[in-house]
């Protein structure tokens, strides 16, 4: 608390008292500190006396440095009690400071000074009243201001106030007692206890009372040639550098910490130093994972848009794209090679009864645009229709409706599952009657292009199947049939066509479907034949040029012998009418 006064002595003590404890000026520095003023409002204080000390105390305040990191201030008044006028962390501006202090009422009864100590000690100081916490070594500072004898004892707390780092002014005014002020102040005592005649004298303590905080800020005169930050002490300074640095041996240049040689950071890959410590870099194409250390191959799969038709790869810095089993990766390196040797008409019936739940049956729609991805789907290639059965039978779309396969998989994403029952039957009985005409968009049968149809189902039918399932095979139409869990093996083979082997599959669950994917497309597939007797040939060949000239000769010839049958009878008619005349 010693320190150089700012200016002379002489020169204070010839201007008003209020403005002596003003002129700290601009190079008056108070350092950090905790100040609590205990003014004693007993009723032995008159009023024009506590007037008097009230701007004792602006006058004070405005000499000091005030604010949040610099000085904080708060003021206690007793009597028979103590009340806080305004704690430590209040306020930060002076003005506000002033405003409480001037609204300030005196309580105007006894002299418990012993009681305000122990508030100030308890109280007051505490970090959760503003105080600032011990580890800072932030300065505590009471100042006691009392006219009168204590009424409760201050020798014991006084000494616990002490002992807890509060450095105690005491200020005795008129009729104030030595002994006690002398049990209440800090050592040196010369140095800690003011007595003044009157109230109208306090001023003397107060021109002392700045002189012991205000230091020379030699930082301020800026010859410091601190390289960062210049921190005042009591008649002189020290450099301090950023969190980050270190000084170095001329006390005032700083150098950056290189924490990575510390040699324990951990880092897979490189460790780069900053002003907050070690941090982990990663080489190119490698992610830092959430540890902060080591490092990953980035995905770049998920992390570009890689266009990968089927399948994406990471590879280092860059990627490449993959095809299912059995398709090739076409020239753009992104697209896989689908069934365009041939036409299908393909028909797929969808087990939506109860026992399929609707988490599976979202399988079941994936499991289905996985079988669409590897057709070829066009008006003039592969034609899809979907139907759905459980208690009754529904077509979510017919085979002419979706001309692309991207429309056909939304339209498949769109279908909602109906539960209730499984009436496989009557759901065959449809696909025969409606699903394969040409009103639903299946070509004429004289194009000879293959009929297919797939059922996939859970469980065993509630209706019979047996005549619709024979019925579809009469028409020419390639059954399939898939099943899933409880899925009766019996009535799998009675759907399906001949040889079983290569046209039912199975799954115990369906979480296990997608091993029966290569199955189905290379029995679906045209280039790889559905079945015997059902090759679908290119039309460009010239074996198939032939066949279809054959039979539109053949369709021609029909067509001359009804021509000529219709003229003869024409002329029938005629001759009929003529002879009726």
């Amino acid at each position: 608390m010693r320190g150089l006064l700012c200016w002379p002595l002489l020169l204070l003590l010839l201007q008003p008292w209020e403005t002596q404890l003003q002129l700290a000026g601009p190079r008056c520095h108070t350092g950090p500190l905790d100040l609590v003023f205990v003014i004693d409002s007993s009723r032995s204080v008159r009023p024009f006396e506590f007037e008097t000390m009230r701007q004792f105390l602006m006058g004070l305040l405005r000499g000091l440095n005030v604010g949040p990191n610099a000085t904080r201030v708060g003021v206690i008044q007793y009597s028979s009690q103590v009340q806080s006028v305004f704690p430590l962390r209040a306020f930060s501006r002076r003005e506000d400071m002033e405003r409480a202090i001037r609204d300030l009422v005196p309580l105007a009864q006894g002299t418990m000074t012993g009681l305000a100590i122990q508030y100030a000690m308890n109280v007051a100081f505490s970090v959760a009243e503003g105080a600032r916490p011990p580890e800072e070594r932030v300065p505590r500072v009471a100042v006691i201001v009392t006219d009168g004898r204590p009424q409760d004892r201050v020798a014991e707390v006084a000494a616990q106030a002490r002992a807890r780092g509060i450095e105690i002014y005491a200020v005795g005014v008129q009729r104030a007692d030595v002994g006690s002020l002398r049990a209440m102040a800090s050592p040196p005592l010369d140095e800690h206890v003011f007595l003044v005649e009157s109230f109208d004298l306090i001023q003397e303590f107060g021109l002392q009372f700045q002189s012991r905080l205000c230091a020379i800020d030699l930082c301020a005169e800026g010859t410091h040639g601190c390289e960062h930050h210049c921190v005042n002490s009591p008649g002189s300074y020290f450099c301090r550098c950023q969190v980050g640095f270190v000084l170095q041996q001329d006390q005032r240049s700083c150098r950056a910490i290189d924490y990575c040689s510390f040699g324990n950071h951990s880092c897979q890959h490189e460790c780069v130093s900053t002003p907050g410590g070690p941090q982990c870099h990663c080489r190119e194409g490698h992610d830092l994972q959430p540890d902060g250390r080591s490092c990953q191959v980035r995905d770049l799969c998920n992390g570009v848009d890689h266009g990968c038709e089927f399948q994406c790869v990471s590879e280092g810095l860059s990627y490449r794209c993959l095809c299912p089993e059995g398709r090739q990766l076409q020239a753009d390196g992104k697209s896989c090679n689908r069934c365009r040797e041939g036409h299908v008409d393909l028909v797929l019936l969808v087990d939506g009864s109860k026992s399929v739940r609707p988490q599976n049956f979202e399988l079941v729609k994936r499991f289905v645009n996985q079988i669409v991805d590897f057709l070829d789907v066009s008006p003039e290639g592969t034609r899809v229709g979907l139907v759905q059965f459980s208690s009754r039978v529904r077509t979510e779309f017919p085979l002419g409706r979706y001309g692309t396969a991207a429309e056909v998989k939304q339209a498949v994403l769109a279908v909602e599952y109906m539960e209730r029952g499984t009436m496989t039957g009557l759901a065959l009985r449809h696909m025969v009657e409606h699903s394969f005409s040409e009103a639903q968009g299946a070509r004429p049968r004289a194009l000879n292009v293959p009929r297919v149809g797939l059922v996939f189902t859970d469980g065993r039918s509630q209706d019979d199947i047996s005549v619709w399932a024979a019925r579809a095979k009469e028409e020419g139409i390639v059954m399939y049939a898939v099943g899933v869990g409880k899925a009766v093996e019996a009535e799998l083979r009675e759907i399906a066509s001949k040889p079983a082997e290569l046209h039912v599959s199975y799954a115990p669950d369906f979480g296990t479907m997608t091993h029966l994917l290569e199955n189905l497309r290379g029995s679906i597939c045209p280039e790889e034949g559905i079945s015997a007797g059902t090759e679908l040939r290119s039309p460009c060949e010239c074996e198939s040029l032939v066949e279809f000239q054959g039979r539109t000769l053949g369709a021609l010839e029909s067509l001359t012998l009804n021509l000529a049958q219709l003229t003869a009878r024409l002329e029938d008619l005629e001759n009929q009418l003529a002879n009726q005349k």
